[in-house]
């Protein structure tokens, strides 16, 4: 299965209030590593430096820290087109996290957008 399939279907299994996913990403012919590599910069991907598996992705779904799951699964896209195979796996997911704003000082009309966009 390709790889951005994969994730598709990681994504699918997932519960609505899911914020932060970590996986890890190993490529079957490491002589591509490098071409992979150039390929996963879009998503910022994390090597590992000694370890059985090659990089570490981490995931935002709303808001955080972390690559978003369209340019993730866009980055797996290019690896999957360039026929760079491996295999993900899921190593935690964190759910019912809730961001937080700070709105001391901001008018009532910036409050009111931010629920309004925050509610779709």
């Amino acid at each position: 299965m390709k790889l951005a399939e994969t994730f598709e279907e990681i994504l699918e299994s997932l519960p609505d209030d899911w914020t932060d996913l970590e996986l890890d990403l190993r490529i079957f012919d490491e002589r591509r590593y490098v071409d992979a590599a150039v390929l996963l910069v879009t998503c910022n991907a994390q090597p590992y430096s000694k370890y059985d598996w090659h990089w570490r992705l981490l995931v935002a779904h709303r808001f955080g820290h972390a690559a978003s799951a369209p340019a993730v699964h866009a980055a797996l896209g290019l690896l999957d087109e360039a026929a760079i195979e491996g295999e993900l796996a899921v190593r935690e997911v964190r759910t019912g996290r809730a961001e937080t704003i700070q709105m001391w000082g901001r008018t009532e009309s910036v409050r009111e957008e931010f629920k309004r966009i925050r509610a779709q």
